[in-house]
């Protein structure tokens, strides 16, 4: 995304692509089939790519429940987790998102519905103004129970037709989640006067309040 900051202003139908997939959210169902709940305080880990890290993870810092939410890397190797490469496109990694989570308060479910509103799950490797398979839309499950509910929720959205087309989102395990340099942590907030954020970013923050006020914090 930092590649764009030149032209981003210019292209400002960009900006709606970018947030093509957050116009639907209105008409996303809840999942059918979730986790089960519990009662119990406890942590449970979420990892999500979808575009640039930035605004993912500023959505996911405004969810109740969210304990953390940190920018980083999965998909490609310890040795290749570092900005400058991954940005290549050739490491096997995407730009995503350790969310850390109360399963009292929330569910996976629940943060998979906000996920697919708040990006367009039907552009393959890239989004918005960004290009390349690091920008791409994944799910990293990290046991049997989070494949069982991505999977179901992905097969529920294409069946319903809740986007024009079919989602490309990928559903794969997590094999390892590598945090990002210290300078992509909590950007939004450092940052919320830059050109990109308030175009691409920002819209998500503000769709996320305006769409499930019950869990913004």
């Amino acid at each position: 995304m930092r590649n764009h900051l030149a032209v981003v202003i210019l292209i400002s139908v960009s900006a709606a692509a970018a947030c093509s997939g957050a116009t639907a959210a209105a008409t996303i169902p809840t999942p059918a089939v979730d986790e089960a709940r519990t009662t119990g305080k406890g942590e449970r880990t979420a990892v999500f790519a979808g575009g640039c890290f930035w605004g993912i993870e500023a959505v996911f810092d405004h969810v109740k429940g969210v304990k953390s939410s940190v920018s980083g890397y999965s998909g490609g190797n310890e040795a290749t987790a570092h900005y400058d490469i991954v940005s290549t496109g050739t490491t096997g990694h995407a730009e995503s998102v350790q969310v850390v989570y109360d399963p009292s308060q929330i569910s996976y479910g629940q943060l998979l519905q906000i996920f697919f509103s708040v990006h367009d799950p039907t552009e393959l490797n890239g989004q918005g103004p960004d290009e390349g398979p690091q920008y791409r839309t994944a799910i990293f499950y990290g046991d049997d129970e989070q494949k069982r509910v991505a999977q179901a929720y992905v097969d529920q959205l294409n069946r319903a037709k809740v986007f024009k087309q079919r989602i490309v989102t990928q559903v794969v395990p997590l094999k390892a989640f590598y945090k990002a340099e210290d300078y992509h942590q909590d950007y939004l907030v450092h940052h919320p006067n830059q050109p990109y954020i308030v175009i691409n970013d920002l819209p998500k923050v503000a769709y996320l309040r305006e769409q499930f006020p019950q869990l913004y914090k």
